[in-house]
């Protein structure tokens, strides 16, 4: 896939605080920081500018490539609680972030260069306000729902999907953390991610891993280590 040829931002945020697998973000990853694979891809795929909003103090005094700027991240947005939005918010005015940004978490080592690229030109498309991607998902969640304070069965789909075979659902996708593309400008009038006009890139499942704990990082480490 050719190179984008607009200028834009890359932010990686990057928290020290880690309950499933405490430092994991500078934890080595098959040679390297954890957060740098995020980081490589970014330059790789021709990010102008690469950002990391962070708190931990071993990346804020790191020599960091050309182009990449570590920013310190106030404490209160470190919290376990704390919502992506407002760290990208503030990432954004303190990097003054202009035109597209594309926002790579560092725990979706496997994604690469053109599923980013690929996203970016999607939102260059005008079509959508933010490109997510996605992966496949067990088509069977269409049979699920919830229950009604009455009992009743509230399907979360169409009520047909309850009854219907597996194999004859339609294929569904979920969200898989690894890549989002947005216009900066759009990000802060809108104040966050929730938009009707949401678009997607598919990764395979393959490279859709998210690390959260030790068996995540081994098994991300394993498949890095692979032959291709």
């Amino acid at each position: 896939m050719p190179a984008f040829s607009s200028p834009w931002t890359a932010v990686i945020p990057l928290r020290g605080g880690s309950k499933g697998l405490p430092g994991k973000n500078t934890r080595p990853l098959a040679g390297k920081p954890l957060y740098r694979h995020a980081v490589d891809v970014a330059l790789a795929a021709g990010a102008q500018r690469v950002l990391i909003s962070t708190d931990i103090a071993e990346v804020l005094t790191a020599q960091l490539p050309a182009g990449v700027l570590a920013l310190p991240r106030p404490p209160e947005l470190c919290g376990d609680t704390v919502p992506m939005a407002p760290v990208l918010l503030h990432a954004l005015a303190a990097g003054q972030v202009s035109g597209p940004v594309v926002l790579l978490q560092a725990t979706s080592p496997l994604r690469q260069v053109n599923d980013v690229l690929a996203a970016l030109q999607r939102l260059s498309s005008g079509n959508f306000d933010l490109v997510m991607s996605v992966t496949e998902a067990d088509r069977g969640v269409l049979k699920w729902g919830r229950v009604g304070a009455d009992g009743r069965y509230l399907p979360l789909s169409s009520p047909e999907h309850c009854f219907a075979n597996r194999q004859s659902l339609p294929p569904v996708v979920k969200p898989n953390g690894a890549v989002y593309a947005m216009q900066a400008a759009w990000f802060v009038d809108n104040q966050g991610f929730v938009t009707d006009r949401l678009g997607t890139v598919l990764m395979p499942p393959e490279r859709s891993h998210d690390i959260d704990n030790l068996a995540d990082f081994e098994r991300c480490e394993a498949l890095l280590n692979s032959p291709h």
